[in-house]
């Protein structure tokens, strides 16, 4: 009998701790803990003897109703709670562990206690629990990790995420989505023991659309894997392709140019060509690839013949001193007269950051044909020199173009052109200072005016003393007009005008 009694009085005792130890809390609408599972735990409480589960509160939930032993709670778990011990060994050696959710933007967590040879294993809000246990909210260094504005994650040695901040979670979620698994790394490749340390530039896509996100990614050596950190470089990179779209549009702009374009860097070193540089200098791409610098540049320029040979080496230097400094104030500019008989354009202008620009044009057509142009002119300066009637030209804008020897002598003309050129009102007023009063300077005043209806036409002039001429006034191309003056012994100079041609 008295066995009996003692017998009542474990199982009273036993069953006031059970009790105890799986008492749940009440359950708040709508709360999934953070699971997966359309519907989980909330304040659920497991005991354990060794692997076995010997019970459990009063729950019934899709998808906890399977669990049979600690394998099968921990593979539920796995997904939110990830650094949920493998055995329930791990408790006993610790007496008692706090397991944090993978997200630590959830107020959740899970309890294990090692309890006489049982484990208990409480998942709980908390926010709720009592002070002693519940982590301090105002920790900086927590605040510093959680709330990092970069993504902050601890990969395992399987390379699982352990942990990670709200800006992965964040980051997680916009990539693959809401219900997305937060254990699979998001950064593939990125548990490399030689990346240690060491910043590396990486990339990752979208779900929805192909649109690249980029990142600094930096790995820190951590006990139980890989502490990782990643910086967002969007903007960078943008900036980055934006520039090297310009530079390539650039490069084609200057590959179509016609004039040669070296560009040195503020160390003096050849930064940028274009193919016009090699056909009017001739020198090697190879050497050009190399990034010359602008001594040696000029240098091989003069070995090549392709600039003005100097009279002495030590002058030439000096010279090719003052170029730089004529180039870096953006007054360099030359005309080089090679051997090879061409004529090139050489200036130099500055650069931002120190560099320096030389642009190398081939003026030999244009050279070519000013000289010519000016043959021409002094041959028909010559054979006008030569005539002994006084030749005066008037261009289409009235203006005195040109006269001859003749002219000069009969008029007292120097022959020499102010800035101003003279026009026909003031060459006819120096005609009539030495001349008779006569109404035909009114006349060749209208004609050279005049655009339409225009024949050749002569008159009588005579000057003051006493010499007669004979004016003949014909029209020319382009609205310009030439006026003769003859000497005629026989002519009278009240004769009348006469029309020659209509």
């Amino acid at each position: 009998m008295v066995d009996w009694i003692i017998l009542a009085a474990i199982s009273l005792v036993s069953a006031s701790l059970a009790v105890q130890w799986l008492l749940p809390r009440t359950r708040q609408r709508g709360d999934n803990f953070g699971l997966s599972a359309p519907a989980s735990l909330y304040d659920a409480v497991f005991l354990f003897d060794g692997d076995r589960l010997i019970s459990h509160s009063d729950i019934a939930l899709e998808g906890f109703e399977a669990v049979r032993d600690w394998q099968d709670l921990r593979r539920l778990l796995q997904r939110d709670f990830p650094s949920f011990p493998e055995t329930p060994d791990l408790v006993r050696r610790d007496g008692t562990l706090v397991i944090p959710a993978i997200d630590c933007t959830v107020e959740r967590d899970v309890l294990c206690e090692w309890i006489d040879g049982i484990v208990r294993v409480h998942l709980r809000d908390r926010s709720e629990c009592p002070a002693p246990v519940q982590r301090d909210a105002q920790d900086p260094i927590r605040l510093a990790m959680e709330q990092a504005p970069y993504p902050v994650w601890l990969l395992d040695h399987q390379s699982n995420v352990r942990w990670c901040n709200a800006a992965y979670v964040a980051l997680v979620r916009k990539v693959r989505g809401q219900d997305t698994d937060l254990t699979a790394p998001l950064f593939t490749g990125a548990d490399g023991d030689a990346r240690l340390g060491a910043k590396t530039r990486i990339s990752i896509s979208s779900e929805e659309n192909d649109n690249k996100l980029w990142f600094d990614l930096t790995l820190v050596d951590h006990p139980e894997g890989h502490l990782c950190y990643a910086v967002d470089i969007n903007a960078i990179v943008a900036a980055e392709t934006a520039q090297r779209k310009f530079v390539q549009t650039m490069t084609k702009t200057f590959a179509q140019l016609s004039i040669g374009l070296a560009i040195f860097d503020r160390n003096r070193q050849l930064a940028l060509f274009n193919p016009a540089l090699i056909d009017l200098t001739t020198l090697p791409p190879d050497f050009l690839s190399c990034r010359p610098s602008l001594s040696s540049f000029f240098d091989r320029l003069r070995d090549q013949h392709m600039m003005p040979e100097p009279k002495n080496y030590r002058g030439w230097r000096n010279q090719m001193n003052d170029l730089l400094e004529a180039a870096e104030d953006g007054n360099y500019q030359e005309t080089w007269s090679l051997p090879s008989g061409s004529v090139y354009s050489v200036s130099g202008r500055p650069h931002p950051d120190g560099a320096v620009a030389f642009l190398f044009e081939d003026i030999t057509a244009e050279i070519t044909l000013t000289r010519r142009f000016r043959s021409e002119m002094d041959l028909m300066q010559s054979v006008l020199d030569k005539l002994v009637d006084a030749i005066a030209v008037f261009g289409d804008d009235g203006t005195l173009a040109f006269t001859n020897r003749a002219y000069q002598q009969l008029w007292g003309d120097t022959g020499e052109a102010g800035f101003e050129p003279d026009t026909v009102l003031d060459v006819t007023r120096g005609w009539q200072e030495q001349c008779a009063a006569s109404p035909i300077l009114g006349e060749i005043r209208d004609f050279v005016e005049m655009r339409d209806n225009r024949a050749e036409w002569s008159s009588a002039l005579r000057l003051r003393n006493g010499t007669n001429l004979t004016c003949t006034v014909s029209p020319m191309q382009n609205g310009a007009t030439i006026v003769r003056f003859a000497a005629d012994e026989h002519a009278m100079a009240d004769t009348p005008i006469q029309q020659i041609s209509a």
